[in-house]
């Protein structure tokens, strides 16, 4: 709900501090992904050293997806209500102790904790950091470019996590949290001279509504820990049935809470736009798609190729790079050709990578089989990633960022531990080792990927009219004078809304349907 008693800018950067602040944003995300990507690597050394069981390996990984999901809700709005440049500096802080204390512990349940810990901090850090970008950076080319890089670093992160994880994990395997630590308190340290001030407010503060906090988070909590723990307690077990019953009863109860409240932790009108919809929609199949293909093809090429685990990272480093290449021209695609182009291509050749794999064998040349498939991946990701998170986003009112933006976070994190439950499924009914069974996983998750384009052929808008030379960077004139929107820009933003097709802004991001 916005609050007419804001009388200062929203949170931003100020002249020339606008790169530097993109790049403080932009090197905690370089941070996360790189996180991931080195702990997947350290696992077998973590059970060797410290003497952890099967489940205590998973847990490190999931504990970390299942707090992240849980919170992203709360962490949204704690961001929009309570000022995000301080939920992305008390995250980071909590984030860099989190990482120094893992690398520390000894026994597997504190390092399971510390793993947690850092989920819950990520999840007030992502919706604070995006929100600022899309409050800070005009929306058009100039936003679409900023979330191009936002996307970039994300896939460097990971890139660089699976080149260092080999090397620090073979130093030690403490490297890989005390690295962490290193960068998120560099970032913390630069955090205050990048970023603007939080605006100040008058008055009452807009209430916060506590039982829709409990009720989403523990939902979602309830949701993502079933579908991690089913493959391997079993779908019929009585704590998945009773996990997801209890999911949907918290959700259903939260829907009911948003209706009857004045000041909702979210605001179920936000949907009426097909565009916004739609988005969460395709960044669900993505993540399932995506996190689903990795967990079964980092597998196949350990068990099947026998791949060593450095191998196995390396092996993936191509596909890596065509998503660095990709998400750095994707911007300009989008402004010429709207969303609905480069997301339906982009999940199409995902979708195509991954169903390429159902060639794959037990003596596959990599060159020949593997990296063509790896490529088209690549390519794939970085056009279609881009697009749903400037849908997700876009068209937003300032004061409801936070909340967008932890929407397309909660479907990502949400897809990724769906597209794993159900791999992980698949893999099991065909025995272990099976390559048949591999066939059957690729196969399962690649159909995501088709899901995902023909949701976003149909729900994010006409494609683009190409304009004359030069329209597409066209500046808002209102936009230029004032700067960042505040709550005050509401307004604005829905007369930008309705003006795409000729300020540059894309139309199909900021069709208002429904509303």
């Amino acid at each position: 709900m916005s609050d007419p008693q804001v009388t200062s800018r929203t949170a931003g950067t100020l002249g020339g501090r606008k790169q530097i602040a993109l790049l403080v944003l932009c090197a905690q995300l370089f941070l996360d992904s790189m996180d991931v990507s080195l702990m997947g690597v350290a696992l077998p050394e973590l059970k060797d050293d410290l003497g952890l069981s099967a489940e205590e390996l998973q847990w490190i990984i999931s504990g970390y997806a299942v707090a992240y999901g849980g919170f992203l809700l709360l962490g949204g709005r704690a961001a929009d209500l309570f000022g995000r440049r301080r939920m992305f500096f008390w995250g980071t802080a909590v984030f860099a102790v989190a990482s120094l204390a893992g690398g520390f512990v000894s026994d597997g349940t504190l390092l399971i904790v510390s793993r947690v810990i850092k989920g819950v901090a990520a999840a007030f850090i992502a919706p604070a950091a995006l929100s600022i970008i899309m409050t800070t950076f005009k929306e058009g080319p100039e936003r679409n470019r900023a979330v191009g890089i936002f996307s970039l670093t994300g896939a460097s992160g990971y890139a660089a996590g699976l080149v260092l994880s080999g090397v620090l994990t073979e130093l030690n395997w403490r490297l890989t949290f005390f690295v962490p630590f290193v960068i998120a308190a560099l970032v913390l340290a630069a955090v205050r001279y990048a970023v603007s001030p939080d605006p100040v407010r008058d008055g009452e503060r807009p209430g916060f509504d506590a039982f829709g906090a409990v009720t989403a988070t523990g939902g979602v909590l309830l949701l993502v820990f079933a579908l991690t723990r089913a493959p391997e307690v079993g779908w019929g077990s009585a704590a998945t049935v009773l996990s997801l019953v209890a999911s949907v009863a918290l959700l259903v109860a939260f829907v009911i809470i948003q209706n009857r409240r004045a000041e909702p932790l979210v605001q179920l009108s936000i949907f009426r736009s097909r565009t916004l919809s739609t988005a969460n929609v395709v960044g669900l199949t993505w993540a399932c798609a995506t996190i689903g293909w990795q967990f079964v093809a980092l597998l196949y090429l350990q068990q099947v190729l026998d791949y060593s685990a450095l191998g196995a990272g390396a092996a993936i480093v191509p596909m890596a790079a065509a998503i660095l290449v990709t998400v750095n021209v994707t911007p300009r695609v989008i402004n010429r050709f709207g969303l609905r182009v480069p997301a339906v291509a982009g999940l199409l050749l995902q979708g195509l990578g991954i169903l390429l794999f159902l060639r794959a064998d037990e003596s596959s040349e990599y060159v020949t089989v593997l990296l063509p498939a790896l490529i088209l991946h690549g390519i794939g990701n970085g056009l279609s990633f881009p697009s749903f998170n400037v849908a997700g986003v876009s068209g937003v009112a300032d004061e409801q960022q936070g909340l967008a933006t932890s929407l397309i976070q909660s479907a990502l994190q949400l897809g990724g531990g769906l597209g794993v439950a159900v791999a992980a499924a698949v893999l099991a009914t065909g025995g272990e080792g099976g390559l048949a069974s591999y066939h059957r996983a690729f196969l399962a998750v690649g159909l995501f990927s088709l899901a995902g384009a023909l949701a976003a052929a149909l729900g994010l808008g006409p494609a683009r009219t190409p304009e004359p030379d030069g329209a597409a960077d066209a500046p808002d004139a209102a936009d230029a004078a004032d700067g960042p929107k505040g709550a005050a820009g509401a307004t604005d933003a829905r007369t930008d809304a309705r003006k795409g097709t000729t300020d540059g802004s894309d139309p199909a991001v900021l069709e208002r349907e429904g509303a």
